[in-house]
């Protein structure tokens, strides 16, 4: 969820621009060249995903090899990094994904502001563990507004798992032993300044460049391809 004190279409301004400021593609400048935005330079850094730290391989879909990086620090109770799951990223699946082009990482950022995100991200991590990432990652985000009131993570993930599959996640997540790897993600997070959720940090050639908010699928499309075409 973005803090309290940023406006939806404020946030997303802010963090799409900065994205302009730091590649100045000229089509994206005409489209949303007038709208305010936060100076942001891109940090150089290596897109290899094994340059970047604490991947977690049943947390990541694609290929390790692919040219684009792709990190999402989400919440599964925060309303718009569901958004960007429902409206965006199932696209960025078919189309870069499953083709070789983008490594998507799902890193765990779950904001204290949230009773339950917490425990959502055990649920998912414990889930990933078992090979069971994406069915529990998409029930949590569909019925996000029915576990949020109740609490109900546990009969949420159920209703997608086998009963051995949710008796090995329950183990998992009464051990513990996710807690650590949440951990890693947000502090992860703090290095890449992370201050609110979906926050999606794009590897490529040598660089990197951080997003807040949810990005429109068309526009994201044309930032992919343009990472694509760049040498």
């Amino acid at each position: 969820m973005k803090r309290a004190s940023l406006s939806p279409a404020k946030s997303s301004a802010t963090g799409f621009l900065a994205l302009l400021s730091a590649i100045s593609f000229a089509l994206l400048l005409t489209i949303f060249g007038t709208q305010s935005i936060r100076a942001a330079q891109p940090h150089p850094m290596p897109q290899a995903a094994a340059s970047i730290p604490d991947i977690d391989p049943h947390e990541a879909l694609g290929s390790k090899t692919a040219p684009v990086v792709v990190e999402v620090f989400s919440d599964f109770q925060c309303p718009a990094c569901k958004t960007l799951f429902t409206t965006t990223n199932r696209q960025l699946m078919d189309n870069y994904v499953s083709t070789g082009k983008v490594y998507l990482i799902h890193r765990d950022f779950p904001l204290s502001m949230h009773a339950h995100s917490k425990v959502a991200a055990q649920y998912s991590r414990a889930a990933a563990q078992i090979g069971k990432l994406e069915p529990v990652e998409d029930i949590l985000f569909q019925e996000q507004e029915k576990w949020e009131q109740s609490g109900d993570i546990d009969g949420t993930v159920s209703s997608v798992l086998s009963s051995g599959e949710m008796a090995k996640v329950r183990a998992i997540v009464k051990s513990g032993s996710v807690d650590a790897a949440i951990a890693k993600d947000q502090a992860l997070g703090q290095v890449y300044r992370v201050n609110q959720t979906p926050t999606t940090v794009f590897h490529a050639n040598g660089q990197t460049f951080p997003y807040a908010g949810v990005m429109n699928w068309e526009i994201l499309k044309q930032f992919l391809d343009q990472l694509l075409t760049q040498k």
